[in-house]
């Protein structure tokens, strides 16, 4: 776990959601499938999360490895 930062939102319906960092960078893009061991019913707005940051090849960065911290 390199970041930390709180759920903004997560629709646990459609499958994604963003995280708040806490060194107050832009909004992380998470997708269920990065969760690590959590129930999606955990992902609930102010929940503190522990993540590593991914790059894709199309430069979008998103979380992975969620884990509740």
């Amino acid at each position: 776990m390199k970041h930390k930062g709180t759920i903004k939102w997560f629709n646990a319906t459609k499958g994604y959601g963003f995280i708040k960092p806490d060194d107050s960078g832009s909004d992380v893009f998470v997708h269920i499938s990065s969760l690590k061991s959590i129930n999606v019913a955990s992902m609930v707005e102010g929940q503190k999360v522990g993540y590593e940051l991914v790059q894709s090849p199309n430069k979008k960065v998103s979380a992975e490895n969620v884990v509740l911290i």
